[in-house]
């Protein structure tokens, strides 16, 4: 077996400044930050001299902009701090500056905490009546949102209560990505380390003994802690229901989706039409199996690479992304292409102590702002694509709408992001098969595969798993650590059949490997969601590419002007309907096809 050689890296200060984001835009100086982090907490206190004034217009309207101004300079404050943390853990400054900055988002949080409950106190009609006026065009729609949850609003003396219990009801959302970043050990594999940051590469690696060790250590590890772990994931779904009842909902998922006004009907549809093709799974695995000339597909196989890597350049993958971003116009793509580049915002380099993962950050309407490694494989590049869909979003939402009107859900952004990735990838699929090039066609649905994985097979799996654990509390049940295992492991059976030969124990774990997909409720199925509404758009697009343009960027334009739901009615996108789904299936079936019709070739 070949023993990984761990490489050496830059330290931070000896990376190119163009491979790092422009931080500078947010503050010029570190000085300027800190000078900023004196000034705040000031003009945070200010804002309490609004408490009881708002129940004019004038004195709504002088608090809400003042607030506005605040909050916007607390996001840029905070962006530059956790900018700076995420690019490198050992800087020991940069992590003081992130501390700072949490705290004054909680001091925010504190000095404005008697808007919500003095609003709601205001007759309905007359607010209702202040808001038909020009003077809140602005403020509307956040404005609406807040009244219409006022029949969930209880005593002040409840009110008090509930927001005294949520500091204590977040504390195992700490507790366990402290278990599995810092307690938890995961052993080696070919004889490195395993890390929460090397995991995926190490169960995608070539030999399959090292792919093997890396999955079984992994899982072992989470699986010497599944007592504790159930424990904590109970407590929270327990605390889910208790907060969905103290509000007078029917059930803690119409709590989670109530506020952004999406019906219960989308998760079920979306769960019910994964369940009716999951065949289309069923056969990717025999043919995956085929294709790497294995006796029996497991687990420990499904990341590793149908033909040899490829290796992507940063300069090749903007390219890739301008040339197939063109039928959103030349505007879109000069956009794109500037972002990227000149206009530095994708901090890309690697180095000593830069944290793992990818992240788009809105940047307080200073520029967006991209978090990611470059490691000159597809993968990179399709990172990249999805952090560019959420960071042009972000653009064309913020140019088009002021500061208070509401930014977009986690379920508008799945789309952008996803549908960046659908774009360019059909993009390149049609340029491979123009050249006859099978091996990178190969490579381009390799791509995909890893993304339809990771969104389109373990997120409605984690999301079927969620709706059956709350039921389970809801209903007076309980959820030991071998009901939960059961339960992950007869759902990823459904997704498997009789393509993968499955570790039950080792597949059961899989629930306790997610912090934020599982402990901020009802959250997976938006990836879901996002990468259904993203092929169907992409399906508009072939049938009539104007048309289709025009929708899309109103959509991305909408920011969170309107709810999800109805922002991609606007787009021909009908959610509460299986065709978002469906569509997706005909895309990963088109692939899946494809290599079926290929594999002669291989052998």
């Amino acid at each position: 077996m070949t023993t990984i050689q761990a490489s050496t890296l830059p330290s931070r200060a000896d990376v190119p400044r163009d491979q790092t984001w422009d931080i500078e835009a947010l503050f010029a100086t570190p000085e300027a930050w800190q000078a900023e982090a004196e000034a705040l907490p000031g003009a945070m206190d200010a804002l309490g001299a609004h408490a009881g004034r708002l129940g004019t217009p004038e004195g709504l309207l002088a608090y809400l902009t003042a607030a506005d101004d605040v909050e916007l300079r607390l996001m840029r404050f905070f962006s530059y701090a956790s900018m700076g943390a995420s690019v490198d853990g050992r800087d020991a400054v940069a992590a003081a500056r992130r501390d700072q900055a949490s705290t004054l988002a909680a001091h925010y949080s504190t000095a404005t905490a008697f808007f919500r409950p003095e609003v709601l106190t205001l007759d309905d009609s007359t607010v209702r009546g202040w808001l038909e006026t020009p003077a809140f065009a602005d403020q509307r729609v956040r404005l609406e949102r807040l009244l219409r949850g006022k029949p969930h609003v209880r005593s002040a003396e409840v009110e008090e209560l509930l927001g005294a219990v949520q500091a204590p009801f977040a504390s195992e959302r700490g507790i366990h990505p402290a278990l599995a970043n810092m307690d938890l050990r995961f052993g080696t594999a070919g004889g490195t380390t395993i890390t929460q940051g090397n995991v995926d590469r190490l169960t995608a690696h070539p030999e399959r003994e090292v792919r093997r060790e890396a999955w079984e250590n992994y899982a072992d590890a989470h699986l010497a802690a599944r007592h504790a772990q159930a424990a904590m994931y109970a407590t929270n779904v327990r605390q889910g229901v208790f907060l969905a009842r103290a509000r007078r909902y029917p059930d803690a998922i119409t709590a989670t989706l109530a506020p952004d006004r999406i019906p219960v009907e989308v998760v079920t549809t979306l769960l019910d039409t994964y369940r009716a093709h999951t065949p289309v799974w069923h056969r990717y695995w025999r043919v995956r199996r085929d294709w790497l000339g294995l006796n029996e597909l497991r687990e420990y196989d499904v990341k590793a690479a149908l033909v040899a890597p490829c290796e992507v350049s940063y300069a090749q993958a903007v390219d890739w992304l301008a040339e197939g971003m063109a039928p959103l116009g030349d505007e879109y793509v000069a956009e794109l292409r500037r972002g990227l580049t000149t206009e530095r915002w994708v901090d890309y380099a690697e180095n000593e102590g830069k944290r793992q993962g990818a992240y788009s950050n809105g940047g307080g309407r200073v520029k967006p702002y991209i978090f990611m490694t470059w490691n000159g494989t597809m993968n990179s590049y399709s990172t990249l694509a999805h952090e560019i869909g959420h960071s042009m979003h972000s653009l064309l939402s913020q140019r088009e709408h002021a500061f208070s009107v509401p930014r977009y859900t986690l379920f508008h952004a799945e789309v952008a992001s996803n549908f960046n990735q659908a774009m360019v990838r059909a993009h390149l699929l049609e340029q491979a098969r123009a050249a006859g090039d099978t091996t990178f066609e190969v490579q381009i649905i390799e791509e995909a595969l890893s993304n339809f994985h990771r969104y389109f097979f373990i997120m409605p799996t984690l999301a079927a798993f969620e709706m059956e654990a709350y039921r389970r509390i809801e209903a007076g049940g309980t959820l030991s650590a071998p009901d939960l295992m059961t339960l992950t492991a007869d759902l990823l059976s459904q997704g498997y059949g009789d393509g993968v030969t499955m570790d039950r124990d080792r597949s059961g774990i899989l629930w306790a490997q997610f912090s934020t997909h599982l402990y901020a409720n009802f959250y997976a199925y938006q990836y879901a969601t996002g990468i259904s509404a993203a092929h169907q758009i992409l399906e508009q697009f072939r049938a009539d590419p104007d048309a289709a343009r025009e929708r899309y960027l109103r959509f991305l334009k909408s920011g969170g002007r309107l709810d999800p739901i109805d922002a991609l009615q606007e787009a021909g996108v009908d959610m509460l309907s299986p065709a978002p789904v469906q569509a997706t299936f005909r895309t990963l079936e088109s692939y899946v096809a494809r290599l079926e019709e290929l594999l002669p070739q291989r052998r």
